[in-house]
């Protein structure tokens, strides 16, 4: 499993969610099996999604995807400095 880590700040986070809720870069169809959206305790304007694939190739064809449309419009949608970055699970536990 290959995970997408992103995170930035936005201006509006309702206008943001619209957004994503819109799906501009096609999630499902780009190999993302689950995500998971967090914000921030202290700034509820940022935000960490984390989009699981099922391959690094996956995610990482899909981060460049999200690349691409951060250039076109994200000013627009009030992106600050995104980031994103491949990691594989190395464990996970529930207690």
């Amino acid at each position: 499993m290959a995970i997408l880590h992103i995170e930035h700040a936005v201006r509006d986070f309702d206008a943001w969610k619209r957004s994503f809720d819109d799906d501009p870069v096609g999630r499902e169809q780009g190999g993302v099996r689950r995500y998971r959206i967090l914000r921030g305790t202290d700034d509820p304007n940022f935000v960490v999604i984390e989009l699981e694939f099922d391959s690094r190739d996956e995610a990482e064809a899909f981060g460049a995807k999200l690349r691409e449309l951060w250039g076109r419009v994200g000013d627009q949608l009030g992106l600050e400095a995104p980031q994103a970055r491949v990691f594989r699970a190395a464990e996970s536990r529930e207690y």
